[in-house]
């Protein structure tokens, strides 16, 4: 389990995304979901980190006069990535059990 919470941001959306999972549309993804836009180097740099830990594959797309026949890459999660992100997940939901809301915000704002 050795995600960040961008890096769980982006495989969720690759997931979500999934076969057009490229990095404007990651970020556009995470914008619209959780609220907060990532700078596109930040994507890259999670997307190069997670395919570095073999958590998702890159592919390349075909070429378009709109990207100067460039190729976008698209991503898929691998299910090493699969099962990183679910444990992840898992550890964030079982912390959270049981916490009681107001007195953890009621001792962070005492220490701010």
């Amino acid at each position: 389990m050795d995600v960040g919470a961008l890096e769980q941001h982006v495989l969720l959306a690759i997931i979500a995304l999934h076969p057009d999972a490229y990095g404007v549309s990651i970020q556009d993804h995470i914008q619209r979901r959780a609220g907060y836009e990532p700078s596109i180097g930040s994507i890259y740099a999670a997307v190069d980190r997670l395919e570095e830990k073999g958590f998702i594959k890159s592919r390349r797309g075909e070429t378009t006069p709109q990207r100067g026949g460039r190729r976008k890459l698209h991503y898929t999660v691998t299910a090493a990535g699969q099962a990183t992100l679910k444990e992840s997940l898992r550890a964030i939901s079982s912390l959270q059990r049981g916490l009681r809301w107001r007195e953890a915000f009621r001792l962070i704002g005492s220490f701010a």
